[in-house]
């Protein structure tokens, strides 16, 4: 029988399987070289809170069953545990959005013999890469087609984080390992703060893709929904590209960029909710100074991966807060229209660039701004995002500062290199984002240089604007069915709908949504 123990170990013992294993031993009271039971460490955490990093490790003793195996799609592209053609006159369930949510409502849906035909607005994972390459280069936004609209959804550029505190909302474990099965390396379901990586998440994707097709589900790309068709208050279908898709239930997950179907909903009048979201900037560093600060030195450096790290802290009644921290990572324009200017942060999964990135946000409540009705918050913050594009000079180059020069509200006279997928221009960030917002970022940043010494140094700069940390809209939907209040057989979906904030939390949502939809047949 399997016995699980804890132990921590420096990161000279963690790159020795002779010291780990003496490690257990030790903690099993056992004498060196005489353990004969298998084992396996199956959790591991780094600590880096006092000055002697360890690693706290959750290692499985006794009984030790063979790990999820990468299977990259299985035979004739099907991952282990799903179904087969058997789903084609199968209840069909519409999709809308294949982004993390999506897709796994389409996985899940194969497993309880459903249809899913899945309706998204930009292209395929292939294709769209060559439109986000384009975007750099010519400083046009292809506004189905981007960082944030395509298969994968935003998820698949922002460095593929699968940290989530949604384990109440489901099963953490079968979303990792539905990744494992699609071709992510097995560590993911070790890491605590696991992560796939930019560069590996499109084929992972894409062999998604070819599960749900070859298990009888269906895509249509490059099909923009226009409407919901509502017959007798129930949703049976959506129309895009004027074309009618039915279906015997609507997921609605478009993700937190879809602005069209929020305006979609205020002209016909179906439920909306304001929800709070968070608005600030991309603080960037050298890598190197952050595993100084966070490693307590340079002795560790090619012991351990390069440092992250979590801030947050309280100004003046509103949260601020680090957020999707990208350590060896890039800066990429994540605009979904003209006239926008957004950044967000990824990084490979090496995460081996010289530079770390991470948004800094400040929360922003309808009060704050003055904003009334469920579209206020999405209008300021629109507004933002314009004054932004114009501080860029009416482009998707990113206006930046240095974070000392943005401490004392002086524009920067030069700028630091920076890793950020295109131009940068100096701009003074302390007049072109909300004066709460400043007034709340520069506070913040003084309490973060307390807790990480050194964070606040003229090597650093900010980026502009990092506002599409969530959606500022929620479309309500009933807490047991799931569905919207007004529109039954519509089940409002992941970050889009309000429900969600990362790739795992978005994934969990799309298969609470279809399993709703299965338990009502």
């Amino acid at each position: 029988m399997a016995k699980q123990i804890q132990i921590d170990l420096t990161p000279e013992e963690y790159a020795s399987e002779a010291a780990v294993r003496r490690a257990v031993e030790r903690a099993l009271g056992v004498a060196d070289n005489h353990m004969d039971d298998p084992w396996r460490i199956t959790r591991r955490s780094i600590d880096c809170r006092r000055r002697k990093v360890v690693y706290h490790c959750t290692v499985e003793v006794g009984t030790v069953e063979e790990g999820v195996k990468n299977v990259g799609g299985g035979e004739n592209g099907k991952a282990e545990g799903m179904k087969g053609s058997g789903v084609k006159e199968a209840q069909r369930i519409v999709i809308v959005g294949a982004g993390p949510a999506g897709l796994f409502a389409a996985l899940r849906a194969l497993q309880v013999d459903m249809k899913p035909i899945i309706v998204e607005r930009g292209k395929p994972v292939e294709e769209r890469k060559a439109d986000i390459v384009g975007m750099v280069r010519t400083k046009e936004v292809n506004p189905d087609s981007n960082w944030c609209f395509g298969e994968g959804g935003a998820g698949t550029y922002s460095d593929g984080k699968l940290y989530t505190r949604s384990t109440k909302r489901g099963d953490v474990g079968e979303v990792l390992r539905l990744f494992v099965e699609h071709g992510a390396d097995p560590d993911i379901m070790v890491d605590v703060h696991a992560h796939i990586g930019t560069d590996r998440l499109p084929a992972i994707i894409a062999r998604m893709r070819d599960t749900i097709v070859s298990g009888g589900g269906e895509y249509h790309f490059n099909t923009r929904v226009s409407d919901l068709v509502v017959k007798e208050g129930r949703v049976c279908g959506v129309v895009a590209n004027d074309e009618v898709i039915e279906g015997d239930a609507v997921v609605l997950a478009t993700g937190h960029s879809a602005r069209d179907i929020y305006e979609l909903f205020a002209r016909r009048g179906w439920l909306l909710e304001a929800k709070p979201f968070a608005l600030g900037v991309r603080v960037e560093h050298p890598q190197e100074l952050i595993n100084e600060i966070q490693y307590h030195g340079r002795g560790y450096s090619k012991l351990l991966p390069p440092a992250t790290y979590s801030l947050v802290t309280q100004v003046g009644g509103h949260g601020v807060f680090s957020f999707c921290m990208c350590p060896g990572g890039v800066i990429v324009p994540a605009a979904t229209a003209g006239g926008q200017q957004v950044v967000n942060g990824m990084s490979n999964a090496a995460r081996n660039s010289a530079f770390a990135n991470s948004g800094i946000a400040v929360t922003v409540n309808p009060e704050d701004v003055g904003a009334e009705g469920p579209l206020g918050l999405l209008e300021f913050q629109k507004q933002v995002e314009a004054r932004a594009f114009e501080a860029a000079g009416g482009c998707i180059d990113a206006p930046t500062q240095r974070l000392v020069d943005f401490l004392e509200r002086r524009p920067s006279s030069r700028l630091n290199k920076s890793n950020y997928m295109g131009h940068c221009v100096s701009a003074p960030l302390h007049e072109v984002l909300p004066q709460f917002v400043v007034d709340g970022l520069i506070q913040a940043f003084k309490d973060f240089d307390r807790k990480m010494r050194g964070f606040i140094t003229t090597d650093a700069s900010l980026l502009a604007v990092e506002s599409r940390t969530s959606s500022p809209v929620r479309i309500p939907r009933d807490k047991d069915t799931l569905q919207h209040p007004q529109l039954r057989g519509l089940y409002p979906c992941g970050e889009g709908a309000g429900y969600a904030g990362g790739i795992v939390s978005s994934a969990l949502d799309g298969i609470r949504c279809v399993e709703s939809i299965s338990l009502q047949r």
